[in-house]
Parts: structure tokens; sequence; C-alpha cells
């Protein structure tokens, strides 16, 4: 089973994941954060991959510290079960409609951290979560998992259809990449034979 767990405390948060990336989609998520926990939720459910995630922040001053400490311990726990990526897809990608919204992600799992961001909100708030986090958890995300990530939003109103269909996007781009290839199970992705 590829799994990890992965317990992350500072003076800021104290956290704990665990992850099962052969799962069937199964969650327990609270961070203090309703919405949060909501788009947690879905990342969990659209990519297979079962979550373990508990937050007890510092939400008496922003959710900050919460959000990006969460990512960080989530991108960490994926890159320790993944181990060292043999036999995955690598690649992965999703269109993701959300009623008005349609979203595109696109990953690889290549050990080079990065983010492309081209989503905007129109509101400042999603019930009680800062929408300008959104972008800084999936900065973070990727750099603790080790992916490239882009993430673009070809067009949306809603805000809350926007943020879902980008962690819908990310689960399903997720699913793809982290899945066994039958065809290579024993070989590393890259003809650099490491990733």
């Amino acid at each position: 089973m590829r799994t990890a767990t992965i317990r992350r405390d500072t003076s800021e948060t104290k956290i704990a994941v665990t992850v099962n990336l052969d799962g069937t989609g199964a969650y327990a998520v609270t961070t203090g954060v309703g919405f949060f926990d909501h788009m947690l939720e879905q990342l969990s459910r659209h990519s297979l991959i079962d979550m373990d995630v508990t937050c007890d922040g510092d939400l008496h001053i922003d959710q900050h510290h919460t959000v990006e400490d969460t990512a960080l311990a989530l991108g960490s726990a994926i890159a320790q079960a993944l181990a060292d990526k043999r036999g995955i897809r690598r690649y992965g990608d999703a269109l993701s409609p959300m009623d008005e919204t349609l979203t595109r992600v696109a990953l690889d799992i290549s050990g080079r951290p990065w983010l492309v961001w081209k989503t905007e909100f129109t509101q400042t708030r999603l019930g009680e979560m800062d929408t300008e986090m959104f972008q800084h958890f999936f900065h973070s995300f990727a750099q603790a998992a080790g992916i490239t990530l882009h993430i673009e939003t070809l067009y949306g109103d809603n805000n809350h259809h926007i943020a879902e269909s980008a962690f819908k996007g990310l689960a399903r781009a997720l699913r793809q990449a982290v899945e066994i290839d039958p065809r290579k199970a024993d070989a590393i992705p890259s003809t650099k034979g490491t990733l």
C-alpha cells in the first residue's frame, strides 16, 4: 500500500495528515475552516486518495497558517507515499466543468515544483475562507509534493464553482498521475532514471 502519515507541529499549527494513494476517496477532514474542509473533501473523493486531515491552527489570527501548513503537510504526505515514483503514469490533466465554470488542470509529478495560476475571484471570501488563500494552497501543495501544476479557469462567474472546479480538476489530474501504469509498473517514468 502506498501510504504515508505526516505530523507537523509548530507554534502556529498542529497538523496530522494520512494518505492512501490506492484508496477509494474516503476522507475525514477537520481544519476549522468549513469551506476549506469542503474543498479537501472534494480533492479526496475525486482523486480516490483516502485522506485523514486534522489541523488545529491559530484561526484567532487568520486562516493563512492553517491553509498553508495543511497544504505543505498534504503535499509532503503524497510525495512520501509516492516514494521513488516507480510505475506511476506521472502526468495527469482534467477539464473540470461545474455549471457555468470550466477549469483546466494539468500536472507533472516531476520533482520540479512550479505553479502556473490563471484563476481570479470577484469576491474576497467564500464562507469564512479568504479567496486569496486558494492560490497559496495550490502553490504550497505543489512545492511540497514536488509537482509542476497548471490551473487555469477558462470561464466562470460563480466564485464557489470556480474554487470547486479547481480542486476537482486537481483531484482528477492527480488520480491519473499517481496511478500505476500496468505497461511500465516497474519503471521510473523518466529517461533520466529518477524523478
